[in-house]
């Protein structure tokens, strides 16, 4: 099969012939139709965040499951099916009290010692990115790792529920829970962000205010349900913002990873805010509150995967979709081939779009 690796961060990925092997026990075999491309990759490829190499990116995909080994029982032969790189082991104490976003995916990765789950035609093993390695014709997976979804769902936008939705729209639904009438700012208008700020129209908030520096992504922004729109590079952003919510919100959602804008998510709370933190961080960043902050009650949460529960959550949001109210269609901005992969991962570096999908032969 063909896909793409990543031989040394900071490099280009590289189109490769690579052997995926047979499905074991809890294993399922999809064919990929159509993978997104995520920042999150970008953490990975430009060497932000470590990862043994040579891998296999990509973690927002769906596809069609072409077989399943022995004790599969969530999947089978012909499903379409949505992946998500936070495979759970259904056992362990997170798993068991509903916090299935923390699970450290125990049992889901093969043991050490075993065959490689991908490898070069001379058996080389090649590493599988984040538990799914989806920018290839073909993924290995445990049967945790993805759900089967409506034949009636478009695959292209279905990917886009793998990573991007279940982030921004389970940020809103599992961490945030705003009561209708709240306020709250998005500061990010990628597809995590602008699919929070879609879930947070679902969910009944207010004034919802939508913070990015490009007027392209504020634009979507409003299509998606944003009341209000501001360019986070201004002056006085967090001033604007407390100003246009007479206080500051009740909720505001980091969606891009930068230390500033955590910081000004922290800015524009009002008093009892909550602000959540998704974008991946430098990992020697600290993001925190004053003592005035904890005096007036404000708190502060990361929100890993929007803390899905994604058996669940994700049929859900294929409905949201189906029946009009989740906006996939303005949140796909560009459909490209894997040999543009490369091309793709630029635009996403220039903030061009919201999310670009790769598709596969077949799509």
């Amino acid at each position: 099969m063909k896909a793409a690796v990543l031989e040394q961060a900071g490099q280009p990925l590289t189109l490769a012939d690579l052997v995926v092997d047979r499905p074991g026990p809890h294993e399922v075999l999809i064919r990929t139709v159509a993978c997104g491309l995520c920042h999150s990759d970008l953490h990975f490829i430009d060497g932000a965040y470590p990862h043994a190499l040579p891998a296999v990116p990509g973690h927002e995909a769906a596809g069609i499951v072409e077989a399943v080994g022995e004790e599969v029982r969530r999947v089978k032969k012909g499903d379409r099916v949505v992946t998500c790189l936070s495979a759970f082991c259904g056992t362990c104490e997170f798993c068991l009290s509903g916090r299935m976003a923390l699970c450290l995916g125990s049992g889901t990765r093969r043991p050490r010692g075993a065959a490689p789950r991908l490898a070069r035609p001379d058996g080389t093993p090649v590493q599988q990115m984040l538990n799914l390695s989806a920018l290839a014709e073909m993924m290995l997976v445990h049967e945790n790792a993805c759900v089967a979804i409506r034949p009636d769902m478009p695959l292209d936008r279905a990917a886009l529920l793998g990573c991007a939705v279940t982030t921004g729209a389970g940020a809103v639904f599992n961490a945030c829970k705003p009561t209708p009438g709240d306020s709250v700012a998005v500061i990010g208008c990628g597809g995590v962000g602008l699919a929070a700020v879609n879930a947070a129209r679902i969910a009944g908030a207010g004034r919802i205010i939508a913070a990015d520096p490009s007027p392209e992504k504020r634009a979507l922004a409003q299509e998606m349900g944003a009341t209000d729109t501001i360019d986070p590079s201004a002056d006085d952003a967090a001033g604007a913002i407390v100003e246009l919510t007479r206080g500051g919100v009740e909720h505001a959602i980091e969606a891009v990873g930068r230390p500033a804008s955590a910081d000004l998510a922290v800015q524009v709370l009002r008093r009892g805010g909550t602000a959540t933190i998704l974008g991946m961080m430098p990992l020697d960043h600290k993001v925190g509150l004053s003592a005035m902050d904890l005096l007036s009650g404000k708190t502060l949460q990361g929100g890993l995967m929007g803390m899905n529960r994604f058996p669940i959550d994700l049929p859900r949001l294929v409905d949201f979709y189906l029946g009009g109210q989740l906006k996939l269609d303005t949140m796909l901005t560009a459909r490209i081939t894997l040999d543009q992969v490369n091309d793709g991962f630029a635009a996403l570096r220039r903030g061009d779009g919201a999310r670009a999908v790769v598709l596969f032969d077949g799509a």
